[in-house]
């Protein structure tokens, strides 16, 4: 598989959008408890704490039953995983390996971080979505709480299928390129009686090759009746701001869902809003998800749906590994619609009149973040420029 590949649309599959970790959660530890053969477990976001270890026993005690167990954990985003966590792992014979170790000397390369999440069973079963391993996603005595903290918006898609062992394909191409321990070999099945939903796998793998953005913009130029956006990080080109303003000049109901005033990094969601006062002008509806951090990646473009770990970010647009599960699928699309009105609901609706009466301050916190934000690009694009 070439880097940048996008995979052919695969017909014979099911989605299920999983909300929250009181969903997504148990349904991946039951899968990793009822595991045969294998399990793949790819991850960005890991943090040692009750959640973690709810998966440590369950992998260890999988291991022990004779299942082969491959862990790929990002450096930099599991940083706060303990060596006990990690020792714990490696005595019951589980492969772990982590993406490519941070290293000042080497800072420009350590750059590039591998943002995918995802969970493979068996070659049957893989679940993918914006949600890490981390206590951030836990609610207390299963109550929703107001806290940047704790109990973060996510979703998780379970996929059965075809598109199963092109998600073990592009976490084998990862796995390569950081170990030599040999994978086994995946095992595709020649029917999938009952399972009738088209699906593709896509990739980004670096500067110029990311194929989520590319098929984000041709679903949202090609849009009829409505774009729905789901992002924790509208810091996006301003090529998808062009197609998404197009979209409602067009009169296609054009909604963007982004944090309100609780996000992991406050900074981020005031620079977002620089983008704001054009959008509006525009005819672009943006909401803002006020009980927690809204931290899902979704995209709805009519029947045309994307869900995985890509952020709508610069950084993320051109320096991570992300991978997200396309689908186009009626009965899909309405599940997602509906998720979507659902968060509407605990929104505040950003009008033009009202985001023209915004107060000094938050106008000011606007303009130093956006500043700060370019600042940063400016220094990546020199130490670019250096190392060439």
């Amino acid at each position: 598989m070439k880097a940048g590949y996008t995979f052919p649309w695969r017909s014979h599959n099911s989605f299920q959008i999983l909300v929250d970790s009181n969903n997504f959660y148990p349904q991946m530890l039951a899968a990793i408890k009822q595991a045969q053969h294998f399990i793949f477990l790819e991850q960005y976001l890991v943090s040692s704490g009750e959640v973690f270890e709810r998966f440590i026993q369950a992998l260890t005690s999988s291991a022990r039953r004779g299942v082969k167990i491959f862990i790929l954990f990002d450096d930099y985003g599991a940083q706060n995983v303990t060596r006990s966590d990690i020792q714990q792992l490696k005595q019951e014979n589980i492969s772990f390996v982590s993406y490519n170790p941070f290293q000042w000397k080497n800072l420009y390369s350590s750059l590039r971080r591998n943002h995918r999440k995802l969970l493979l069973i068996d070659n049957q079963t893989a679940y993918v979505g914006g949600a890490g391993l981390s206590d951030v996603y836990q609610a207390i005595d299963n109550q929703l709480i107001h806290s940047h903290a704790m109990n973060w918006h996510d979703i998780v898609l379970e996929i059965k299928g075809q598109v199963v062992n092109d998600w073990y394909l592009s976490f084998a191409q990862i796995w390569k390129k950081c170990s030599s321990i040999r994978l086994p070999e995946s095992a595709i099945r020649d029917q999938y009686p009952g399972l009738n939903q088209p699906g593709r796998v896509i990739l980004a793998t670096g500067p110029g090759k990311n194929n989520i953005i590319k098929s984000a913009l041709r679903n949202i130029k090609k849009s009829k009746e409505y774009v729905w956006i789901a992002t924790p990080y509208f810091l996006t080109t301003r090529k998808l701001r062009h197609a998404l303003s197009k979209a409602a000049k067009r009169n296609v109901d054009v909604r963007l869902l982004v944090p309100g005033p609780i996000s992991d990094h406050a900074w981020i969601s005031h620079a977002a809003r620089r983008y704001y006062r054009r959008l509006l002008h525009n005819g672009v509806k943006i909401y803002e998800y006020q009980p927690r951090f809204l931290h899902a990646k979704i995209i709805l473009a009519d029947d045309w749906i994307s869900i995985g770990s890509s952020n709508l970010d610069r950084w993320n647009q051109f320096w991570n590994l992300d991978a997200n599960q396309a689908a186009r699928d009626i009965e899909l699309a309405k599940q997602t619609h509906y998720l979507f009105e659902s968060d509407f609901k605990q929104c505040e609706l950003i009008t033009y009149d009202l985001w023209k009466q915004r107060p000094w301050r938050q106008r000011f916190s606007e303009w130093w973040a956006s500043y700060a934000v370019r600042f940063i690009q400016w220094l990546v694009y020199i130490a670019s420029r250096i190392r060439k």
